[in-house]
């Protein structure tokens, strides 16, 4: 169980009343802008539990839409959000919908691209303004955005984990965490390395011209 700290609680720096429904929206959405890429056409986010009862008076779906244009919890745009997205030409809907047996702060992102791909992510508000993914474009994974992140794509086939984990000390690169998530052996697999520092250009492009590895996803917890 991941442990918080008192200022954790306490909550962070942010525009708006809750550091759960509006801090946490806004982070969870700026993740799951960078794992779609920036080019945005139109986001439907599907809110779940206290996300769907509170969104509008908590600010929540301001601080949603704040995220997706890449603002942080404490930018001063995000009160007109909303606005800035429509000058932008970024379709925003809000749907209120049960996600399952999941926390109840969760909030599933469907993210239409300019070049007409389609992107989902799901994720958590957990409290203090933490956040946790838990869902990209169907496949279950868990990382909290707080750390530089690799997701990597791959056939499950054995010694892939070696050759990834060779490179990242090729680089001095520390692992904080790594997971590894397949749906049945031999088949597609993903894992995800949260690392203590930012992970350079070369040694992704070495990782991606690995034999079976289908993609690689840089996500770093500054990124704009």
């Amino acid at each position: 169980m991941k442990k918080f700290g008192v200022f954790d609680i306490v909550g962070p720096i942010m525009i708006g009343p809750s550091s759960s429904h509006t801090a946490g929206a806004a982070r969870l959405a700026k993740i799951a802008r960078i794992v779609a890429g920036k080019e945005i056409k139109s986001v439907e986010f599907y809110l779940h539990g206290s996300f769907a009862k509170t969104y509008k008076g908590h600010g929540t779906d301001r601080a949603l839409v704040a995220g997706i244009l890449g603002m942080d919890p404490w930018d001063e745009r995000l009160r007109d959000s909303i606005k800035i997205a429509k000058d932008k030409n970024i379709g925003i809907t809000f749907h209120e919908a049960d996600l399952g047996d999941v926390h109840p702060n969760t909030v599933k992102f469907i993210i239409h691209k300019d070049d007409g791909t389609i992107i989902e992510v799901m994720g958590s508000s957990v409290g203090g303004g933490n956040i946790e993914i838990t869902r990209v474009n169907g496949e279950e994974i868990e990382f909290t955005g707080a750390y530089p992140t690799l997701i990597i794509n791959h056939i499950d086939i054995p010694g892939m984990i070696s050759k990834v984990t060779a490179l990242l000390y090729e680089g001095n690169i520390n692992i904080a965490f790594m997971k590894v998530y397949r749906s049945k052996r031999g088949a597609n697999a993903t894992m995800v390395f949260e690392t203590d520092s930012i992970v350079e250009e070369n040694i992704v492009q070495k990782i991606k011209d690995i034999p079976y590895i289908g993609s690689v996803k840089v996500i770093s917890p500054t990124e704009e």
